[in-house]
């Protein structure tokens, strides 16, 4: 298939790459020109515009960090709407806010043109494996079109419901990740409290009921006192962000995501946005007494 796809961050390289490597032909565009170098090197074509790359194709994947730059690349100047015709399908695989979702998806519906939401999970080491999760909102007929793309770049794929069930997802997903990080932190932080060895607990719970992915590889960073990132503070804080925003136009209590949002917050003021979120730990260490270096 010919794609288009524009933002060739830390996540959107090496999804392009895996796209190549399967066999599609893709359209890049980047906001920096040295970006799209190696991506043309590979075999893919670069575009100067959003709208010059969505002109190329009828299957357009963006891949940004925010709500407001997934609406400047789709709606802004020189954007995907500019370009795309009608019956293009513009599948947005950032994490952003459901309700602004909806909002692109009718404005794009208006035109002719279709969309899906699909935000992943899996970090940058799914991008590269091709391993993402994706959950994906939209009509099921446009879902089954663009299955096969999805294909090229991860192994669990979803269809959730109508458009914005996909961002639903993904905000389910950072609310479990966030709050387990935080279990988890203060379970550590409890052993070493009372004296026990903080490893040995993470042994004995790593057999048990509460043994998890979180348990393993964020209790390791824990015990390690070492937060080289995997996925930064700055964008988890981001993804908590739409989950309480959400929570508040549906008038919902998430007790346990607002007060790892303020852990969050807390990291984000003591300089550790570029860490790895499970540097939460820190804050709760710091509320205990209980500091590293």
């Amino acid at each position: 298939m010919n794609v288009a796809f524009i933002g060739l961050g830390i996540m959107g390289k090496p999804m392009v790459l895996n796209l190549r490597k399967a066999g599609h032909t893709v359209f890049v565009h980047g906001r920096r020109t040295e970006s799209m170098t190696p991506l043309s090197e590979a075999g893919c074509t670069a575009c100067q515009s959003a709208a010059e790359a969505a002109s190329k194709t009828e299957i357009i994947i963006v891949m940004v960090s925010d709500t407001p730059d997934v609406e400047q690349v789709i709606f802004g100047d020189n954007g995907v709407i500019h370009g795309a015709r009608p019956g293009a399908v513009v599948v947005d695989m950032s994490t952003i806010s459901p309700t602004a979702t909806r909002r692109f998806a009718e404005t794009l519906r208006a035109r002719g043109i279709e969309m899906l939401d699909a935000p992943v999970s899996g970090g940058d080491v799914g991008a590269i494996n091709a391993t993402l999760s994706i959950m994906v909102g939209g009509k099921p007929g446009v879902f089954a079109r663009v299955k096969p793309v999805f294909e090229a770049m991860g192994k669990n794929i979803v269809h959730v419901g109508d458009n914005g069930a996909g961002q639903v997802a993904k905000a389910c997903n950072q609310i479990v990740v966030a709050v387990t990080i935080e279990a988890v932190a203060e379970a550590l932080t409890f052993a070493r409290k009372n004296g026990v060895d903080p490893a040995k607990v993470r042994d004995a719970l790593m057999g048990g009921f509460a043994g998890s992915r979180i348990l393993e590889v964020h209790g390791k960073r824990m015990l390690d006192n070492e937060y080289t990132p995997g996925f930064r503070t700055r964008l988890h804080q981001k993804d908590m962000n739409i989950v309480m925003q959400t929570a508040k136009e549906l008038g919902l209590a998430l007790p346990g995501a607002a007060l790892v949002m303020q852990h969050l917050n807390a990291l984000m003021g003591t300089g550790g946005a570029e860490l790895d979120s499970a540097a939460v730990m820190k804050i709760v260490e710091r509320e205990s007494g209980m500091e590293r270096p």
